[in-house]
């Protein structure tokens, strides 16, 4: 990059961080008169054009609460356009990211007394993430606190809840959360959004077995276990066990229709399987108890059974 370039690319990085792409994208076109091949200067051109394509999408729909829904979604759309770039310019895309999850936030902060409680949780949700990503943990994990209190037990809120706790340092509370997060409802998670090494970590662990897509969000909590990453666990209410038996019965009562999803569906019981396990161990069952589980674990996936006697 010339000496010229990198002067002015101080301003295109400002401009960036006020969420401002025009004037960046301005500054940028100019510069390419004396410095067409940068490679900088080309990603941050990118960079711009995409964000102010955004803008126009974003701005055209009337709804403050869907154009915030829609918000995060441009961000995902984004991630996957800039990733295709061979290099990257660290400094662009974290301006980017700084004005985008700003201007994200500001939108999110004009709806937090929305009346209907789901959709209070879910801005709380949102304004939570834009604090993550801005770098402000503590106050992401407030809002997030928030959300659960605002409508409790939602794993789209847990998750995101556990990974602040994570960024926090306390991964303890961050192990817990995740493991209940997918416990209820892992098809609701957004990986995109989860950041902690704690998550991706084991994120990663899990698509070294092949997994992908809807199926990798239904192994993360097997492989939780069996890696041992979420190793905390909590006592089950009464309640909490009925309901975990009447599940996991209804589950292998569907796992015999030959037409049944098995490949979402032999997860769900293997998680259901180690969560009762956990139960029987904490409150002293009889081994034959135990036993008879770890046997429905071997004759449903003998290598994850294996795993997981280790």
């Amino acid at each position: 990059m010339e000496i010229q370039t990198e002067n002015r690319m101080k301003d295109v990085i400002s401009f960036l961080r006020k969420g401002d792409p025009l004037s960046a994208q301005n500054i940028i076109s100019s510069l390419f008169e004396n410095d067409l091949e940068s490679e900088e200067l080309i990603y941050t051109n990118k960079c711009c054009v995409f964000w102010m394509d955004s803008i126009k999408r974003l701005n055209s729909i009337e709804d403050a609460f869907e154009r915030c829904e829609k918000a995060l979604l441009e961000w995902k759309s984004f991630q996957a356009f800039i990733s295709k770039e061979k290099q990257e310019y660290s400094p662009a895309l974290f301006a980017v990211q700084e004005g985008f999850f700003s201007s994200v936030l500001a939108n999110c902060e004009k709806l937090l007394n929305e009346k209907d409680p789901l959709q209070r949780a879910e801005i709380h949700r949102k304004a939570g993430i834009c604090y993550k990503k801005l770098g402000n943990f503590v106050k992401a994990r407030d809002f997030l606190t928030e959300a659960n209190n605002i409508s409790p037990n939602l794993s789209s809120v847990l998750a995101e809840l556990a990974d602040c706790y994570s960024l926090c340092g306390e991964d303890r509370i961050g192990k817990v959360l995740f493991r209940e997060a997918f416990f209820i409802d892992p098809e609701s998670i957004d990986l995109d959004f989860l950041d902690s090494e704690l998550i991706k970590c084991l994120i990663s662990k899990t698509r070294e077995h092949g997994f992908s897509g809807k199926e990798l969000q239904f192994w993360i909590p097997v492989y939780g276990t069996l890696t041992g990453i979420l190793n905390i666990k909590r006592e089950l209410s009464s309640t909490e066990v009925g309901r975990l038996k009447t599940s996991i019965y209804a589950m292998e009562n569907e796992y015999k229709d030959p037409g049944c999803n098995s490949k979402i569906l032999t997860p769900r019981m293997l998680n259901g399987y180690f969560w009762l396990i956990d139960h029987y161990v904490s409150t002293n069952q009889n081994s034959a108890v135990i036993n008879e589980v770890l046997l429905k674990i071997k004759i449903l996936d003998s290598s994850v059974y294996e795993a997981y006697i280790k």
